[in-house]
């Protein structure tokens, strides 16, 4: 019971708290990611994933951080979203890391041209003093991609070996 749960929850509940703070914040905490990291490990060895196929979802992590902190290092993602995006990549593996990558590339340009056509208008004076409404309203302000990595995220999830554990 106890391990159906953490299968069905840690990960999901960890997506749904990383895009809700980088939306309401503009942060994803690192211990999110370190929490995702030490989730992943935990949840391997409960299904007793292979240490090989541990391997491989490992170096799919380090691949995808490599590339991100290059992208940050650009100047074209945050340091958070870096993290989160190779933490999650942890979880996916080579297997479902092209569909990933795909997805949150997907979703984060349709909320990226969302939040920029959105700043091209003027707040509605209801929503003028709530602070994180007009953080993301700014037109200096960055994009909480932490959105999209977690929709690309729980989109993919139910296809990982975890899930297919609690069916089998």
């Amino acid at each position: 019971m106890i391990r159906d749960f953490l299968l069905l929850a840690l990960f999901p509940a960890a997506m749904a708290f990383a895009a809700a703070s980088d939306l309401l914040t503009m942060t994803i905490s690192n211990r999110l990611s370190l929490f995702l990291t030490a989730g992943f490990f935990l949840v391997a060895a409960i299904i007793g994933m292979p240490l090989a196929e541990v391997g491989y979802h490992l170096l799919a992590g380090m691949l995808v951080l490599s590339v991100t902190f290059g992208f940050f290092a650009a100047g074209w993602i945050g340091g958070g979203d870096a993290k989160l995006a190779a933490a999650t990549a942890l979880w996916f593996g080579f297997s479902d890391l092209i569909q990933y990558l795909f997805l949150a590339s997907i979703f984060g340009g349709v909320l990226t041209l969302a939040l920029l056509t959105l700043r091209r208008v003027p707040l509605p004076a209801a929503l003028v003093r709530t602070a994180w409404i007009e953080r993301l309203h700014a037109a200096n302000a960055g994009i909480p991609y932490g959105i999209a990595l977690a929709a690309a995220g729980l989109m993919v999830y139910p296809k990982t070996p975890f899930m297919q554990a609690i069916a089998g």
